[in-house]
């Protein structure tokens, strides 16, 4: 790994176009060993016990395009802080150290990962998923419209992601079926 010294945070979802901290640089990644995926139960943000929506995380398995940031070390803890504040609030999230590649070289960087003990972890069908994110709605709004967002930014980004455009056709198909 180069860089060590370094402090890198991958993001693969919000993060990559709503970091909310201070950055030096800012490098495409390419996490492999896991996958972004709608798979967290969202109570809260995105839909309520009644009714959940999901929200993304990273699951084993696949490779995920994303974002890399590295980050000044007198920010580091202070960053740190805030993407705790951001990300745990359920506590559905491993924190880990994972290596990403970058456009030249390779990086550990800081990231949240699905945790599948955990009672909001979702494994569900394609139509599930959809069903349950053309119903959510919670605090921070819509989740469809948390989805069409999510695909938008990473088509703006240049990040290729065939299983989201998928789930974001059936859930317009869902929606508009209403």
């Amino acid at each position: 790994m180069d860089d060590h010294d370094d402090f890198w945070v991958f993001g693969y979802g919000s993060l990559m176009w709503d970091p909310g901290f201070d950055f030096l640089e800012r490098q495409p990644a390419l996490l492999r060993g896991y996958h972004r995926a709608f798979c967290l139960y969202s109570h809260h943000y995105r839909g309520t016990p009644e009714r959940p929506g999901l929200v993304l995380g990273l699951d084993r398995g696949g490779s995920c395009r994303g974002m890399a940031y590295r980050v000044a070390d007198a920010l580091k803890d202070s960053v740190q802080e805030y993407l705790y504040a951001r990300e745990m609030l359920h506590y559905v999230y491993d924190e880990r150290m994972v290596p990403v590649a970058l456009p030249d070289r390779r990086v550990l960087a800081h990231t949240y990962v699905a945790d599948r003990s955990h009672e909001q972890y979702a494994r569900l069908t394609l139509e599930e998923t959809a069903r349950l994110i053309a119903q959510g709605c919670g605090e921070r709004g819509k989740n469809r419209d948390y989805l069409e967002n999510t695909v938008q930014h990473l088509d703006e980004l240049g990040v290729a992601d065939g299983p989201l455009h998928d789930l974001r056709d059936r859930v317009r198909q869902l929606y508009t079926q209403k």
